[in-house]
């Protein structure tokens, strides 16, 4: 089943991610991170609902979130685990739009809290972490192979 969003101003429209997409969403990812998931970490999360793409107008991948929602003490917690902008897109709105949907997502799979890691250089992630309702919970030092800490952050949803 695809779901789909409606497109944002500039044209992107939001889908569940096909099998066709990977080598787009590996190309953005590889250009976004210094130390990128593999090609076969996205293929374990085809089919998931919380794996959805943004698209252009040219009907090409602008960006693209992994996300899940697992059960915790009694409680679903959702999980941003990747999201990532091709850098033609980055200021357009891609990702609030890319995270929006994925948190409709985990609270339609009954997600009541949502967490995520991310770089604590990482300022314009944190930003739009923090537009959305996302706060600092704690701080795991050299979480990232490189010895970088991660910042984790969470948001409840209602």
């Amino acid at each position: 089943m695809t779901t789909s969003a409606p497109a944002t101003d500039d044209g992107v429209s939001i889908r569940t991610a096909e099998r066709a997409d990977l080598l787009g969403v590996v190309r953005i990812e590889n250009a976004s991170f210094t130390q990128p998931w593999p090609y076969d970490a996205f293929d374990t999360f085809l089919g998931e609902p919380g794996f959805l793409v943004a698209i252009d107008d040219a009907d090409r991948i602008a960006g693209y979130v992994v996300s899940d929602v697992t059960p915790n003490h009694g409680r679903n917690l959702g999980h941003v685990k990747d999201i990532a902008v091709h850098p033609e897109h980055r200021g357009e709105g891609v990702g609030s739009a890319l995270l929006s949907q994925s948190l409709a997502v985990m609270a339609t799979n009954d997600a009541t809290t949502v967490k995520l890691e991310v770089r604590d250089s990482n300022d314009g992630a944190k930003r739009l972490y923090r537009d959305f309702g996302f706060e600092p919970l704690r701080r795991i030092p050299r979480y990232y192979d490189d010895g970088e800490d991660a910042i984790v952050m969470i948001r409840e949803l209602g």
